[in-house]
């Protein structure tokens, strides 16, 4: 295809993602090539593009979301970037589950520095029914703290979730980490279908349901859409995204971090497949991004992404949240806080996220 037909094509992909219509074939094609461009005019294009479809769908708001680890290391997964896995030797914390008081306390912290919605992270693939009786009265206290209550536990059957529903959670998070076709390279201990199942099963309980990825595993272009389609087709509204963090003593621990460019254009290739989804940038912004308040969290904040996590991350430090808000307030945004669910009505899916 000439220049002249690469360019129509991208351009008629974002009018595509700003009626909120799925990309065929060609306008996918086109994406693909810009934002693996990583600079240049197509590229340029291709952000101001994913801009203006954020401002269509989100507009000032900006969403805030923290996590407390709540129980640390020992995971009997094999996941090829995770400081947690029992295969790999890092200096991860090891934690039995925390106090239900002292993951109340945390919630608190997290509703101060700006978040509406608070997950409850756990590892390894399903908890004991202890830690489970733990989970239970934790999130009712987060609740208590009027935010809104959300677990990465591993799998859950729907019996838990309906136990977890009587006592206030409003979503799970459980992320696909990478294309159905790349997985087995990074994930051999369970079957992907095992986590698009535990996806589906929370969607059919009528929770808020936070699937993504992360990004910088050795996945292809292609992979990176192939991951997009699967999340547009399951229906999941809100969108994680995480870039890797590099840590010695994982099978990963040798990767690059990504550059920034290429960051830039995985959030506007995600934004035009998942025109309506909530891109939250999650673990690895300092480490592609850089320090709070500087110049590529600017960047990120002028791209496709409609939401943050604030605080720490699993293992790593993460930015000060008040850094975080300073810089957001001065480019503009504003803030959902305390029981709030999300953007709005969800679209049919295939119609876009």
């Amino acid at each position: 295809m000439s220049a002249l037909g690469t360019t129509a094509e991208l351009d008629r992909a974002i009018v595509l993602a700003l009626d909120n219509r799925p990309l065929d074939g060609a306008a996918l094609t086109a994406v693909l090539s810009a934002a693996a461009s990583g600079a240049g005019t197509a590229f340029e294009r291709l952000l101001a593009g994913a801009r203006a479809v954020r401002r269509r769908n989100f507009g000032a708001d900006l969403h805030l979301c923290a996590i407390v680890n709540a129980k640390s290391g020992n995971c009997s997964e094999d996941c090829a970037f995770c400081a947690q896995s029992s295969r790999h030797k890092t200096a991860s914390p090891r934690h039995a589950f925390l106090e239900p008081r002292k993951i109340a306390r945390a919630a608190v912290a997290a509703r101060a520095g700006g978040a509406s919605r608070f997950g409850i992270v756990a590892s390894g693939l399903a908890l004991s029914e202890g830690d489970f009786e733990r989970l239970l009265d934790a999130v009712s206290l987060v609740r208590e703290a009027r935010l809104q209550a959300d677990v990465s536990v591993g799998l859950l059957t729907p019996e838990r979730l309906t136990r977890l529903k009587h006592a206030g959670l409003s979503g799970v998070h459980h992320n696909l980490e990478t294309a159905r076709s790349f997985f087995p390279q990074i994930c051999t201990t369970h079957a992907y279908e095992d986590d698009v199942e535990a996806v589906r099963l929370a969607l059919s309980a009528g929770l808020f349901v936070c699937s993504g990825g992360i990004f910088g595993l050795g996945e292809s272009w292609e992979q990176r859409a192939e991951l997009g389609q699967t999340l547009l087709e399951l229906g999941v509204m809100n969108v994680p995204v995480n870039f890797l963090a590099p840590i010695p003593g994982t099978r990963l621990g040798h990767r690059p971090v990504l550059s920034r460019p290429e960051a830039l254009g995985i959030l506007a290739l995600f934004r035009l497949m998942l025109p309506h989804a909530n891109l939250r940038v999650c673990g690895g912004r300092g480490a592609v991004f850089g320090e709070a308040g500087g110049a590529g969290q600017r960047e990120l904040l002028g791209s496709g992404a409609s939401g943050l996590m604030v605080g720490d991350y699993l293992t790593l430090k993460g930015s000060p949240a008040e850094t975080d808000l300073a810089l957001a307030r001065e480019l503009g945004f504003s803030f959902t806080t305390g029981l709030s669910t999300g953007p709005g009505p969800s679209p049919t899916p295939g119609e876009g996220r």
